[in-house]
């Protein structure tokens, strides 16, 4: 059992100051303070990172263990474009990641949709976005890794180094054999401007028939398709947007104002943004989620500042109702307890019909996001284990469901789990999870994980997966 200590942030000893404009100077001091700071926290204590921001929904009631200053580890080392790759620190944001490539017009190869999601965080945890049944998701474009790991070294990894096991399973392990403090990363080139078109459906079979399609050919209606995504806003109703990059767009839209992004996907056919607000179009309403703060009542909209219209700040709000437990206290004084179901699953696109239909019967969630991926790579990512020429669709859904009397607390986020299996799908790990540890191990590869856990960190310093994403340790 790890000592229990009063959570606090372990200070980065002080260092020569690098000469301005030396950002690996900068960087290499940072690791080296990092990693002092690191074999400094007390033996036996859990660490943690102290982020300003966080894009997991695994609540604790509170946080333990002392926590690691990283906040030098914010930077874009470099964009380099013509060879097309970019070297970032671990805890850049996407939103400074793009706003760095964006003027060498490249963009990394997916951006997931959140703008503090963090490169290191979308690694260790997985991300996805329209780009990816292209480009697979965003570990894919890593050439190398730097790594802090459990044991207090910090190594390179590679996929053809000593530390190309650690490289391969360090997706999906959520910062439990290590942090990444430096990536390496792919980039790819842009236009100005991403022309959209919002397709619309009668049936789920439909949807995905044509989905599977443009995502084979890499095209629709003759022309080339850049982005696919979905939004489904009941079983009768589901919608594919395409996007194609574009060097002009007669008039382009602003979903950063009063109009809200995903209303425009059932009003209009077609439709043109900028390359950076089509990157964001889903963050000023956390995709439709401001809904739950009455962000799109026109009259509080108008009122609520632009820059607090963004996801960072809501997940903050919805922190600070988990912590207290305001909603949960008022649907008990009104008798009628519900259940959070935040999730993301990847299901085989031959199997997504059959998902929703369920999805649609028994959880009732809408909208649901739709997002297909195939995996860029045939290399081997032992522990989120895709069949690397399998289309799957990532089914998004971010609410809660009313209980019915007899359902217990969890019931709706364990029938999905069942439901995800019986399908060969998949589930991510940044929300809650009620697998029992044997089934965990099994369908996240604890066979690969625990030798890599050995090997990094033998003293347990960071809580193990299961732990982490289950036991919220």
């Amino acid at each position: 059992m790890r000592a229990m200590g009063t959570p606090r942030s372990i200070p980065a000893p002080a260092g020569a100051v690098p000469p301005d404009g030396d950002r690996y100077a900068a960087h290499a001091l940072a690791v080296d303070a990092l990693r002092t700071a690191y074999r400094a926290a007390p033996a036996g204590a859990p660490v943690r990172l102290a982020k300003r921001t966080s894009n997991l929904f695994r609540f604790r009631d509170r946080a333990r263990g002392p926590a690691l200053d990283v906040h030098r580890f914010d930077t874009v080392l470099s964009v380099d474009p013509q060879a097309r790759v970019a070297d970032v620190q671990g805890m850049v944001t996407y939103e400074r990641l793009v706003d760095a490539t964006l003027p060498h017009g490249l963009m990394p190869l997916v951006v997931p949709q959140l703008k503090t999601i963090t490169l290191g965080g979308a690694v260790a945890g997985l991300g996805i976005e329209s780009s990816s049944f292209r480009n697979g998701m965003p570990h894919e474009s890593v050439r190398e890794l730097e790594v802090l790991t459990g044991d207090g070294r910090v190594v390179v990894a590679r996929p053809d180094n000593e530390h190309a096991e650690l490289f391969r399973g360090f997706p999906n392990s959520y910062g439990t054999l290590g942090y990444a403090l430096r990536l390496t990363i792919d980039l790819e080139p842009v236009r100005p401007y991403v022309r959209l078109r919002h397709l619309r459906f009668g049936t789920a079979a439909a949807c995905m028939t044509e989905l599977a399609a443009v995502c084979t050919s890499g095209r629709y209606g003759g022309a080339p398709v850049d982005f696919v995504d979905g939004t489904v806003f009941g079983p009768d109703e589901q919608y594919l947007t395409l996007g194609t990059f574009v060097d002009e767009a007669p008039t382009v839209s602003d979903y950063t104002g009063m109009a809200v992004y995903y209303r425009s996907i059932r009003e209009r056919e077609s439709d043109h943004l900028t390359v950076r607000d089509y990157l964001w179009r889903w963050d000023t309403d956390w995709f439709w989620c401001s809904d739950a703060f009455g962000l799109q009542v026109p009259w509080i909209r108008r009122l609520w500042p632009r820059r607090y219209r963004r996801s960072d700040v809501y997940r903050r709000l919805v922190a600070l109702d988990r912590r207290y437990r305001l909603s949960a206290s008022v649907a008990r004084l009104r008798g009628r307890p519900e259940e959070a179901v935040i999730q993301d699953v990847e299901v085989p696109v031959a199997r997504t019909p059959e998902f929703l239909d369920l999805f649609h019967r028994e959880i009732g969630i809408t909208p649901v996001w739709l997002c297909p991926v195939r995996l860029r790579s045939s290399g081997a990512w032992p522990l989120y284990p895709l069949e690397p020429d399998e289309l799957y669709v990532n089914v998004g859904f971010w609410s809660s469901v009313p209980l019915r009397p007899g359902q217990p607390d969890g019931y709706h986020n364990r029938l999905i789990e069942e439901t995800v299996t019986a399908l060969d799908g998949h589930k991510s790990l940044y929300s809650t999870v009620h697998y029992p540890a044997e089934e965990f191990w099994r369908r996240y590869n604890g066979a690969a994980y625990k030798p890599l856990k050995q090997a990094y960190d033998p003293g347990g310093r960071l809580p193990d997966l299961y732990e982490k994403c289950v036991g919220l340790a």
